[in-house]
């Protein structure tokens, strides 16, 4: 008599059911978020024949092997017995695929069958073991290898082990007794390669689970980090955009009645920044959005005239390498945009160094709320920490007590 083990558990779990606030993560895999890196591989649905097909085909091809105790069920003179054990074998191998399916649906759906259930089961498959024994005599242990292998799928480590050492030791006992029975020391090592290949199996599939529930996981903080990338992009853009467009504007009506000709200028400014801001629009929105240094100082400059303050930047930034100087480029929009609507300064400086540029005014300095920031120091501190910078933001150092000072720096 020779066994050999079903040692080929459940295939790989896929997610499982989806969530409705996992929607947007179905739609939004990292990979396919425009403008961004992809933050791990896309986590696939299962299709229709691995949900409803594959586990039958994998947990019925393994029947094969109760061939053995059937061919012996098969040769036994007809009668009772032989019906009997029939029935039961072919019971046997229906409830071994029913545990198959149960085991595989609650990894599937990550839930806990529970113990009673599970040893309920077991206890199915060993009484039909047990009633093939009128025609299938010894043969009947084979079943035995399909009983440990099912323990291991549905029991805990400590139970497995348990009902394993009892499924192994009965080929060995049961001979002693029963004298009709031979010995078969392959069917001891039998059941326990196949405990063994199964906990291998298992283990494999609860690794898998892992990493499908990490992928989904990366794919939800992807959709969130997009989500916040487009909120800082906007809040900088039309933040700082309108703040200028407001100051234009009224500066354009107190010099209509005075110089018509400056308000005329100052509404053609008004015109390119509305047409600007609304360019930056779109390129956010298609993820496109680049900022210049160069161009955000002229911009800067152009503000902080329009607001009656006096500023100095620097002339040159040509040694400012990338990609500080896209950071650089949105500390001084911001910065700026706060001196402008905030400080009520008379007095803006701006430095930039190849590791550091900083913004500083004479006004009224910073509140204590102001100091850890609202949403756009929010946002400039995550982009200077993306690209490993510090932001910090405080009073002037000149003694005054006065002023604010934003500064970002690059550690060497």
């Amino acid at each position: 008599m020779t066994a050999t083990s079903p040692t080929t558990g459940p295939a790989p779990a896929g997610p499982a059911s989806a969530r409705p606030d996992e929607d947007d993560e179905r739609r939004l895999r990292p990979a396919e978020v425009p403008g961004m890196h992809t933050y791990g591989p896309r986590v696939p649905l299962p299709s229709p024949f691995f949900q409803r097909g594959f586990g039958w085909v994998l947990g019925g091809i393994w029947l094969f092997y109760l061939s053995q105790p059937l061919g012996t069920i098969l040769r036994h003179p007809d009668g009772f017995a032989k019906w009997f054990s029939l029935g039961a074998e072919v019971a046997f191998g229906l409830s071994y695929i029913l545990v198959f399916l149960w085991m595989r649906r609650m990894r599937l759906e990550q839930r806990d069958g529970g113990l009673r259930k599970a040893l309920a089961w077991l206890a199915v498959m060993f009484a039909l073991a047990l009633a093939t024994i009128p025609a299938a005599g010894g043969d009947w242990m084979v079943g035995l290898v399909y009983i440990a292998a099912a323990s291991i799928m549905v029991l805990p480590p400590r139970a497995a082990v348990a009902v394993v050492g009892g499924c192994a030791a009965l080929p060995l006992v049961l001979p002693e007794l029963v004298p009709a029975w031979k010995p078969e020391n392959a069917l001891f090592f039998s059941i326990v390669l196949a405990a063994f290949a199964m906990f291998g199996v298992t283990r494999m599939i609860d690794h898998n689970q892992r990493l499908t529930a990490a992928n989904r996981e990366i794919a939800r903080l992807a959709v969130a980090e997009e989500r916040a990338r487009a909120a800082r992009d906007l809040h900088d853009i039309l933040g700082h955009s309108l703040t200028v467009i407001t100051i234009k504007a009224e500066l354009a009506g107190r010099l209509l009645p005075v110089a018509p000709e400056r308000a005329e200028a100052e509404i053609n400014d008004l015109e390119k920044l509305a047409r600007q801001a609304l360019a930056d629009i779109r390129r956010t929105v298609g993820a496109y959005r680049e900022v210049c240094l160069e161009e955000e100082l002229a911009s800067a400059r152009s503000a902080l005239s329009a607001a009656g303050i006096d500023a100095k930047l620097p002339r040159s930034v040509a040694d400012v390498p990338e990609p500080r100087g896209t950071l650089f480029s949105w500390a001084v929009r911001e910065g700026v945009t706060n001196v402008v609507r905030h400080s009520g300064a008379t007095r803006c400086v701006i430095s930039v160094r190849p590791d550091r540029v900083e913004i500083s005014d004479n006004g009224r300095g910073p509140s204590e709320e102001g100091e850890h920031g609202g949403s756009g120091l929010r946002g400039l501190r995550e982009r200077a920490e993306a690209c490993g910078a510090q932001l910090s933001v405080g009073r002037a150092a000149d003694g005054s007590g006065s002023g604010f000072v934003l500064r970002v720096s690059v550690p060497a």
